[in-house]
C-alpha cells in the first residue's frame, strides 16, 4: 500500500527494489490490473504477504481510476436516480 507521492492510496504487489547508493531506493509495484509503477521506498507500507492482506482493502481495491471514469460513474448514478424518480411519478 502506498502512503505518499503521486501514487498515494494505490495497492499492489511489490515486484522489485532498486538500491541506489547516496540516493532514494526505488520500488516497483504491480497492481491487480497489471499496471506497473515506481515510487520511493519511503512511500510504501507492506500490509500482507502477497497472497492475502492483513487489513481490509478500501472500495476500489486500490486501483486508480481516471477522472473520466470517475465522472462516468457519478453520471451513471445520477441518471439511474433520475430514471427511478420519473418512473415513480408515472
Amino acid at each position: 500500500m502506498l502512503i505518499g507521492g503521486n501514487n498515494v492510496g494505490r495497492i499492489g504487489t511489490l515486484t522489485s527494489i532498486e538500491k541506489h547508493q547516496g540516493s532514494f531506493d526505488i520500488c516497483h509495484v504491480k497492481d491487480t490490473k497489471g499496471n506497473v509503477f515506481a515510487t520511493r521506498l519511503g512511500n510504501i507500507i507492506i500490509v500482507g504477504d502477497g497472497k492475502t492482506t492483513t487489513v481490509s482493502i478500501p472500495k476500489g481495491e486500490g486501483i486508480r481510476r481516471t477522472l473520466i471514469q470517475e465522472r462516468d460513474d457519478k453520471r451513471g448514478d445520477e441518471e439511474s436516480e433520475q430514471d427511478e424518480d420519473a418512473e415513480s411519478e408515472n
